[in-house]
């Protein structure tokens, strides 16, 4: 197993992920392929303790970096040798089993779809995080990449976080639900309607274990497997969740230092906080998926630390296993948009 990662994308650039490329290649036992500037990535090396390139990894070296500012429906075209395009390029033609970076996530995304390419037959790829629910997880597609939808993306979105639960969590039969303001059929908007419409239909053709409409509330408690929604509203639910998991670690900080006894009891109750802390962390997590690629592709956070590089690394390595890709190109009949 080989992972690409681009070394010169996110905030922390590139040491923290050429650290995090270090341990995970101990960690997940994969070769890695550092693209980037072949001097800064060197450096990084011998800042870690590594003044050579060690077994099972090599560096691709480029002369550009896409950045942050740079507009994602062209950079590709003006920056020829960036370390995220030319990373692109090694996986489609299969020198590598995945991709990750921590670069913009607009230009990742513009990029996997017209260099790495989507699976024939889905019209939008989808970023589909895997997020805690008390009773375990839930794959939240689509939480970004496209803001307006049609209700055949919508449709697609559904298959394609199903296979994902199906393939790299191990759910043989996860449960589908649409995101909505209400649980009733009349609720939401003419997009959330038909929908709601064509999953019931393909409930009722045995392709898919739909539940029917989900209230953010209810998905968090552990109501649906997969969590299905546009990239606006599932951006905001994401978002959402991050912020309340601070608010309340911020808040229960407070309440704990009130006194002596407050102390003590923070001590009792440690281990469970950073148990509730690390759910909501997303060094813990590593990335996101983008699904209805040809090829794996994880996006991990613009502040990934070493930490999270290691752990998406892990995520990357799983999605190459798991036979997704496959999956969905096989039964692609089944969502296939028709005009």
């Amino acid at each position: 197993m080989k992972i690409i990662v681009d070394a010169m994308g996110g905030d922390n650039a590139p040491l923290e992920i050429v650290k995090g490329a270090l341990a995970g290649q101990k960690h997940w036992g994969v070769d890695i392929v550092l693209t980037g500037d072949e001097n800064a990535i060197r450096e990084a090396l011998t800042r870690c303790g590594q003044p050579e390139v060690p077994a099972g990894m090599e560096i691709i070296s480029t002369s550009q970096t896409v950045e942050m500012c740079d507009d994602p429906a062209t950079v590709f075209r003006r920056k020829k040798d960036t370390s995220m395009g030319v990373g692109l390029t090694m996986l489609r033609e299969g020198q590598g089993d995945a991709l990750v970076s921590a670069g913009s996530t607009g230009a990742l995304l513009t990029g996997a779809t017209l260099i790495t390419k989507r699976i024939h037959g889905i019209r939008r790829a989808a970023m589909a995080p895997v997020i805690p629910t008390t009773t375990g997880q839930a794959v939240l597609i689509d939480c970004g990449a496209n803001a307006e939808c049609t209700p055949e993306y919508l449709v697609q979105f559904a298959y394609l976080g199903n296979f994902y639960a199906q393939q790299v969590l191990g759910l043989a039969k996860p449960r589908v639900g649409l995101l909505n303001i209400g649980a009733e059929d009349s609720k939401g908007t003419d997009l959330q309607k038909q929908t709601l419409a064509r999953l019931r239909q393909a409930a009722e053709e045995g392709h898919l274990h739909f539940i029917g409409n989900i209230e953010a509330k209810e998905a968090i408690k552990g109501g649906c497997d997969v969590i299905v929604t546009d990239g606006f509203s599932g951006n905001i639910l994401l978002k959402t969740m991050e912020g309340v998991g601070s608010f309340a670690g911020s808040a229960l900080k407070g309440m704990f230092k009130k006194n002596l006894l407050t102390k003590l009891a923070a001590l009792a109750v440690m281990p469970g906080l950073n148990d509730f802390k690390a759910k909501l962390d997303p060094n813990k997590v590593g990335g996101t998926a983008f699904i209805g690629i040809a090829r794996p592709v994880i996006k991990a956070h613009g502040a990934s630390n070493a930490e999270a590089i290691e752990n998406a690394i892990g995520q990357a390595t799983a999605f190459a296993r798991s036979g997704l890709i496959e999956k969905i190109e096989e039964n692609v009949n089944l969502m296939k948009i028709e005009h």
